[in-house]
């Protein structure tokens, strides 16, 4: 069965930056979708930023440039998100998630599998 592992979280002050990392044990292939997913208390989860197995990561129009996705080409298992600029209101819960799809959009997959999440706090 796959897993998510999740890494990086923490506590920092506004305008530091973090890089949050997410592992799969299993082989991503061209039709699977990752992704970094944010949930802050009290509200929906929503997508920072996606990216297919072979594809160009997309963002969320919050990020604005702020946060970069990259991905482990080699082995396709690992992606990283590189969170600068950050502001109070990124504090969240951050989740990765992994999942197939023809179109790997910013819409918040039904069909995923989860880490557990990692906790990002910005103070001001």
């Amino acid at each position: 069965q796959e897993h998510l592992s999740e890494s990086g979280g923490g506590s920092l002050q506004s305008g530091g930056s973090l890089q949050l990392s997410c592992s799969s044990t299993m082989y991503t292939y061209s039709r699977d979708c990752m992704g970094w997913f944010v949930q802050a208390q009290g509200q929906e989860r929503e997508a920072v930023a996606t990216t297919s197995g072979d594809g160009r990561p997309r963002y969320n129009d919050f990020v604005n440039g702020r946060f970069t996705l990259s991905r482990d080409d080699d082995f396709r298992t690992t992606i990283k998100l590189r969170m600068g600029s950050l502001r109070p209101d990124d504090t969240a819960m951050y989740y990765c998630a992994k999942w197939t799809s023809s179109e790997c959009t910013l819409q918040t997959p039904t069909n995923s599998i989860w880490g557990h999440g990692t906790q990002v706090t910005v103070s001001s």
